[in-house]
This record gives C-alpha cells, structure tokens and sequence, in this order.
C-alpha cells in the first residue's frame, strides 16, 4: 500500500480506499517508492484519472508523484486547485471565481496563474510544513468548504456537516453550537466558492 492519498488537512496518508481525483505536487518520492517530502512547488494541481489515453506507473524514478483525493473539495481543503492541462474550462471558472473573490489582490483578468498559486501556498501551509488555518462564523461559509471539529475534517453541504474519512462521508450532522469553527480549505478558495465556483462533493444532494 503506497502513501498517495491526500486527506483534508493536505496530509498524504496510507489506506487501501481509492481516490477519484489525482493530483501533483511535483516529485515526492524516491526510488523505493517513499514520500520524502510534502511538496515540491507552490503549484498544487487537481488533475483527471484519465486524460487524452495516457498511462503513468505510480510513482516512476524521476517523474512527479501520482497524489489522490476522494473528491474535489478534499483537494481544495489540502489546497490544490484545477489543472490548467486536463481541465482547462474549470481552472479558467476557479481563476475568474478566484479573482472576483479577492479583489484586494487588484490582479488584473490575465494575471498568470502562478500568482494565485504564491497566495494559496501562503495559506495552507507554514514556513514548517503544518497546516494553516483561520477562524470564521459557519454560517457565513460556503458548501463545499472543510472545517476541523475535534481534530477531525467535516465538510460543510446542505446545511448540514459531514465527517470526512478516505473512504466518504458519514451521516448528515447538524451545525455545531458553537458557531466559530476553525476552517481548513485556503480563505481565498473559499472566497472563490462564495462567488460560484462549485466543487465536487462526494456526497448525495439530499440528507
């Protein structure tokens, strides 16, 4: 069992589920097939299983680390976002919706995507590789966004809250009584999502 599979904290963990997303953050491992690092450039993509027929073997000597997430909302928690290679109609939505988000940026519409990267990497993880954070009212957040509770990831949809494990999603819970949660998904994705970027949750509709 290889350590790939990325959970919303950004950890890349062992566990036999599979993912249906993949993704890259340059060249992780080494030539025993162990990961060494947590990334290698600010560039943290969500890329397609398939794409134009081609066939990688996990994790190959010199090539970048094949990473895998359940869904698209566990990728923009660990804060990845859409490829602009295999999935050019999305990342352009996510860029637009980034950019509407945060205007204090002042980017202008052609702004390259790697100066959204640069604010991304500053808010997901630390100068020692740990997980950044912040604190927001739940009821101002958007579906899709990742919250921490106890230690553990839930994802918030429907009005409910959802308790993220490799394998899915437990039942639908209610909000917590404490309305200040402590937000795992990047400020600026969130933002992103406010303004109509939608992630894929792998959830049903309805509770």
């Amino acid at each position: 069992m290889l350590q790939n599979r990325v959970n919303p904290h950004g950890d890349i963990i062992k566990t036999s589920a599979r993912g249906t997303w993949l993704g890259n953050r340059g060249q992780l491992h080494n030539s025993g097939k162990t990961i060494l690092r947590p990334f290698k450039h600010k560039a943290w993509i969500i890329c397609l299983l398939q794409f134009k027929g081609r066939h990688r073997q996990v994790m190959a000597p010199n090539l970048w680390t094949e990473l895998f997430f359940l869904d698209e909302a566990t990728a923009f928690a660990a804060g990845h976002r859409p490829c602009f290679e295999c999935r050019r109609e999305d990342a352009k939505r996510f860029k637009a919706a980034w950019l509407s988000g945060n205007p204090e940026y002042d980017f202008p519409a052609n702004v390259l995507i790697g100066k959204i990267d640069e604010i991304i990497h500053r808010e997901r993880i630390s100068l020692h590789n740990s997980k950044i954070t912040f604190e927001a009212d739940i009821n101002n957040l958007p579906d899709g966004t990742f919250i921490e509770l106890a230690g553990e990831a839930y994802i918030i949809a429907n009005n409910y809250i959802f308790k993220w494990s490799p394998a899915g999603y437990d039942e639908g819970l209610p909000y917590p009584e404490n309305e200040q949660v402590r937000v795992l998904t990047p400020r600026s994705v969130v933002n992103a999502f406010r303004c109509g970027y939608w992630p894929q949750i792998a959830i049903a509709t309805s509770v």
